[in-house]
């Protein structure tokens, strides 16, 4: 399994995302949230190339994946690089996902 490393941009995406669950679902679907991005990191940890690259060719990004959140309507977005896997973010399917990861890319 390689080794997840979300960058900050991420790692805030997860918090607020949570947070929200929380304040409008539970405590418990806020929890189930950080749960699926557990899951679906192992999952990119093991199987890499699974992700869909989608977004690597319309933003000319090479690399570039994403792999949904389980159940939560969220996408992971991710590099594989030769030691660990770059998290770029931890977006809403029905954001303007093209715009949130051209400013990372920058």
């Amino acid at each position: 399994m390689k080794r997840i490393v979300p960058r900050v941009a991420a790692e805030r995406d997860i918090d607020e995302a949570a947070d929200y669950y929380a304040e409008e679902a539970g405590e418990d679907i806020g929890q189930a949230f950080v749960a699926a991005v557990a899951e679906a990191y192992r999952a990119i940890g093991d199987h890499p190339g699974t992700g869909s690259p989608r977004y690597a060719h319309d933003l000319k990004i090479a690399g570039l994946r994403a792999r949904k959140l389980g159940r939560f309507p969220f996408l992971a977005f991710y590099i594989e690089r030769e030691d660990h896997i770059d998290v770029w973010r931890i977006l809403h399917a029905r954001r303007d996902i093209s715009a949130f990861l051209a400013e990372e890319d920058e």
